[in-house]
């Protein structure tokens, strides 16, 4: 039974009601005549303390309060592929053809379209014993995903009725099971409270790797399927652009973009060239296995914080599925300014730079809900969420409470640094500050590669820090003392950074470079430097090393298409050794 209270104090977004005797923490509320969208985060008494999902502009107090009696919850089922959400799952294409541009409060459309017909195909039958996670049957969705229908968890029993094969709406029946509690009807829907995380049978090591397309994360800094990445760096470093790039380039099936808290510019950027990207590997619309949670930094904090909750309770719901999912977050930073502003309008003690003292706790428990793990459900389906959360530290600077605390949870991050952005070099992610402590699970990947990855990729890096100790010298000294083998290692690295490192996001062959590509481009360029070695101890000059025309061949590598690179390696491996070869003779 739904309570009344009144509003006695009204502060922004900020309400204070009496009378709230029964309520719980973190229970929506509607507030007013507007019925505007509200959840209690204070209890005292009677008195509760409400931060509204929407702005309180006209509202006055003695206004009524009503309690829902439960808490922020989503509507899971089919239909959210190619949606666009706000923070609090409310639909934002619904509200545009009603309001336009601007929301009006208290409007509140169904999540999922209600008179959407969807062809549901059985695979379970009536008699059957069922435990909960057992598919039931499944949905085409989309192009790209099949929806599969989950018995909702803590219901097990034996199936009373299915239904047929047919078209259905997503509040249909789709079974009736009968359980120990009575018969429990089941539509194809769910209901879900986003800060409580879905169960699952057991967690699994992150052990297989996300091949993201990006050379500078597949060989240098991986991430597996359920890992966590952090992606930090100041204004204009590229991290949207990173963030869309592995959208579309990602090994996963289905991608949760979150726009928390960002300008409304960049948003509505997203929002446009989603639906217009191309998935790289099937060639179908992007969109086909996207949700868009769109919740810029106009909107009420209260949505922002909820924001990325909502994300990972879909993402938990396509997981259980069976799926792979990668959640965008863009930004945690913004996130975390919502919760500081939460925090001091509850006068809470603020802790590091005003962020309240829990930050750390509350960035783990978002953070603890990726992973791979084994499904609810008979069987042994697995699924896996990846977490890949950009940062906005003031300043770049990285030692800030949120990149702090965020490192201390994520096994993997990305260092953008703005001087390699401002030279328009992208992935503009630092190789010197970077780290990932996957790399042993990459290496698993040599024995579909055919060459000593572990070797190519540690000499690599061992080329990349001697340049920055060679660039140390020369500074100090000047770079005229230098030989030429110390000059071979700048050439080297310079070909590595060009060749190799750089790379296009808009390129439609450079902006994937599967993983043998990759690693055979890396073998070529270090076979050159190995090469170059030799001619200058035999005392070739290194101009003449330089002006060798397969240089242009190892620069081109980059655009020859993946299913064309086999042959073409062939070729420009025997041009390389040849050109060498006689070099060596004349120089002989």
């Amino acid at each position: 039974m739904a309570r009344l209270g009144k509003i006695s104090r009204i502060a922004g977004p900020y309400v204070i009601a009496t009378g709230m005797t029964g309520s719980r923490m973190y229970e929506l509320v509607k507030v007013s005549e507007d019925e505007i969208i509200g959840e209690i985060i204070r209890l005292e008494g009677d008195t509760a303390a409400i931060q509204t999902y929407e702005e309180t502009t006209g509202i006055r107090t003695g206004e009524k309060v009503e309690s829902t009696g439960k808490p922020l919850s989503v509507e899971l089922g089919p239909g959210l592929l190619k949606q666009i959400y706000d923070g609090i799952q409310r639909p934002l294409p619904e509200i545009e053809k009603v309001y336009g541009s601007r929301m009006q409060r208290g409007f509140i459309p169904p999540p999922i379209n209600q008179d959407t017909q969807w062809h549901f195909t059985p695979i379970l039958k009536k008699g059957q014993k069922v435990v909960e996670g057992d598919i039931l049957g499944t949905i085409p969705e989309t192009s790209l995903i099949q929806h599969k229908v989950l018995i909702p968890p803590e219901i097990n029993g034996i199936i009373e009725d299915i239904a047929p094969e047919g078209l259905y709406k997503v509040k249909d029946w789709a079974a009736e099971i009968k359980t120990n509690q009575g018969i429990k009807k089941i539509t194809f829907t769910q209901e879900w409270p986003v800060r409580k995380a879905r169960p699952y049978k057991s967690m699994r090591p992150s052990n297989v790797p996300l091949i993201s397309g990006q050379r500078v994360i597949d060989s240098f800094f991986p991430i597996t399927k359920g890992g966590a990445a952090t992606i930090p760096g100041g204004f204009g470093t590229g991290k949207t652009v990173m963030l869309q790039t592995l959208a579309k380039a990602a090994d996963v099936d289905v991608v949760i973009y979150v726009g928390c808290g960002e300008r409304g510019n960049e948003m509505a950027d997203v929002v446009e060239k989603f639906p217009e990207l191309t998935d790289f590997r099937t060639g179908e619309p992007l969109i086909n296995r996207t949700v868009i949670i769109a919740n810029t930094s106009d909107m009420p904090i209260a949505a922002r914080e909820a924001s990325i909750y909502t994300a990972m309770t879909l993402a938990e719901y396509y997981r259980d599925m069976g799926y792979d999912l990668t959640i965008m977050a863009d930004s945690t930073s913004r996130w975390a300014e919502a919760l500081r502003e939460i925090s001091a309008r509850l006068e809470e003690m603020p802790g590091e730079e005003g962020y309240p003292a829990y930050l750390s706790s509350r960035l783990a428990e978002f953070y603890a809900r990726a992973g791979r793990v084994t499904t609810l459900g008979s069987g042994e389906r697995q699924g896996s969420i990846t977490v890949i959360g950009a940062v906005s530290p003031p300043g770049g600077d990285f030692s800030e409470p949120v990149t702090r605390n965020t490192l201390r949870l994520t096994k993997v991050f990305w260092a953008l640094d703005f001087n390699l952005a401002h030279r328009r070099h992208f992935p503009a992610i630092n190789w010197l500050m970077s780290y990932s402590e996957y790399l042993k699970e990459l290496d698993k990947l040599e024995d579909n590669l055919d060459l000593d990855w572990k070797k190519l990729r540690e000499e690599a890096m061992f080329l990349l820090k001697e340049e920055e100790k060679l660039k140390e010298i020369a500074s100090l000294v000047g770079a005229e003392i230098l030989g030429d083998k110390q000059r071979a290692v700048f050439e080297a690295v310079k070909m590595i950074k060009e060749y190799f490192l750089l790379q296009s996001a808009f390129h439609p062959v450079d902006m994937f470079s599967p993983m043998d590509k990759t690693s055979r481009m890396l073998q070529l360029i270090l076979l050159f430097h190995k090469r170059m070695t030799q001619a200058i101890e035999v005392e070739i000059e290194l101009s003449k090393i330089l002006n060798l025309s397969v240089r242009e061949d190892l620069a081109r590598m980059k655009i020859v298409k993946p299913e064309d690179f086999k042959e073409v390696s062939k070729r420009i491996e025997e041009k390389l050794n040849n050109e060498f070869d006689t070099l060596l003779k004349v120089g002989e």
